[in-house]
């Protein structure tokens, strides 16, 4: 994934590694100030939600938390959104919080030491080990609770440029450097898409992600069995047929036949490329996760037909994590594990086992599954391969026809 990254990156409409070198680069100034804009945009809209439905009182206690009585922190959030005010309006502010009078010599402390006029809210943000965004929105929906998103943000604009100074600065080359890199890598990923896209991948974008570079990318069995199909056609696709024929008012004056016209497909892949993923695909098989299924399919005569396919399993659960890194809690979302394969140059599919939510803990299979279950399936399908070489011997040799060859020597001819 990260070499299909690095190719559509190096084939973007600008330069990346000038950009990188360049601190003064014109577009690496512009690519800084909308990812600021972004970053911005999803704090304050994360924030707006927290606090949009509560009262004065109720801002102030879910903001604090377990600090909501600390007089240190009740003092910093008073002038991160007071600055006009005396050591009276502290003291009054304290003791409606706290329920009870400060002492004057540890009042005039506090005011002493946070009072500073110089303090930013991005200074406030730091004191209180909260983002300087939050206690911006805290404090503007405390004194204005009804105040509609789109007001908000228009008034965000001078703490929005504070918030986001710092990125600007020489000295945080290393910080701009990593969030160029992530906005280069998205618009690798969307130049990446359609070329996706035209291998079957099902959905509009393709994110960014750990989970996609593992190839967990949300897709569907379809869509596998699509692509699948592409590589066993040496890298054409071909139209997908349910219905071959069907037959209107028989031996009547509107007797009426309609049948499929063969399409000859569309080449989606170059052919060196699908034959060497045949390779690879079979090696899975041969001595690989599907071993098992190694000689489970072949022609009457006994001549092995090759196998290629990928499996995947997951466990997929949602876990959270201590300070340390350990695991504090793991709950099941849903267990997976799918087989994709072919069969020669005829056959290809998905075979997928799933089991949603709080089921899935019940269940440990991987991948072994499905590839049990179409090792089951063999002889079936094996009658169904003999049936296509009917007039086999065991002293002739066998070559399954590739599709196209097929369609020249029976005319397209479904029914044979």
């Amino acid at each position: 994934m990260q070499d299909l990254v690095r190719y559509h990156r190096n084939r973007l409409s600008y330069d990346t590694q000038a950009i990188l070198d360049n601190p003064r680069d014109p577009k690496r100034l512009m690519f800084l100030q909308e990812i600021a804009d972004k970053e911005a945009n999803h704090f304050l809209s994360k924030f707006y939600k927290r606090y949009r439905t509560l009262t004065s009182d109720e801002v102030v206690d879910k903001f604090l938390g377990k600090d909501a009585d600390s007089l240190r922190h009740l003092t910093i959030l008073f002038f991160a959104w007071f600055r006009q005010t005396n050591e009276e309006d502290l003291g009054k502010w304290l003791k409606h919080h706290t329920g009870k009078a400060v002492d004057p010599k540890t009042l005039t402390r506090l005011y002493k030491g946070y009072s500073n006029p110089d303090l930013t809210i991005s200074d406030y943000g730091f004191l209180l080990r909260r983002h300087p965004l939050e206690v911006w929105t805290a404090g503007t929906l405390r004194k204005h609770p009804k105040m509609s998103w789109n007001k908000l943000f228009e008034k965000s604009e001078t703490p929005r440029q504070v918030t986001a100074s710092w990125l600007f600065k020489t000295r945080n080359q290393s910080a701009q450097n990593r969030r160029l890199r992530i906005r280069f890598e998205k618009d690798a990923f969307a130049r990446m898409t359609p070329y996706w896209k035209r291998l079957g991948f099902p959905f509009y974008t393709l994110v960014p992600s750990f989970s996609t570079a593992i190839g967990s990318s949300c897709d569907r069995p379809a869509a596998l069995a699509e692509l699948v199909g592409i590589v066993a056609n040496n890298g054409m696709k071909r139209p997908s047929v349910t219905l071959e024929k069907m037959k209107i008012a028989e031996g009547s004056p509107y007797h009426t036949v309609m049948e499929f016209t063969p399409h000859p497909g569309d080449r989606i892949m170059d052919e060196a490329v699908a034959k060497a993923l045949q390779r690879t695909l079979a090696s899975v098989v041969e001595r690989g996760t599907a071993q098992r299924l190694y000689g489970a399919f072949h022609t009457p005569d006994g001549k092995v037909i090759t196998v290629g396919g990928k499996t995947g399993s997951g466990d997929n659960r949602l876990k959270r994590f201590n300070r340390y890194g350990g695991v504090i809690q793991s709950k099941a979302i849903n267990r997976t594990a799918t087989f994709v394969f072919f069969i020669g140059d005829r056959y290809f599919g998905v075979i997928t086992a799933f089991v949603p939510g709080a089921q899935a803990e019940n269940y440990e299979f991987t991948s072994a599954l499905p590839v049990s279950i179409l090792r089951l399936l063999s002889p079936l399908i094996n009658e169904r391969i003999a049936q296509q070489h009917p007039n086999i011997n065991q002293n002739q040799e066998v070559r399954i026809l590739p599709m196209d060859e097929f369609d020249a020597l029976f005319g397209g001819n479904q029914e044979v």
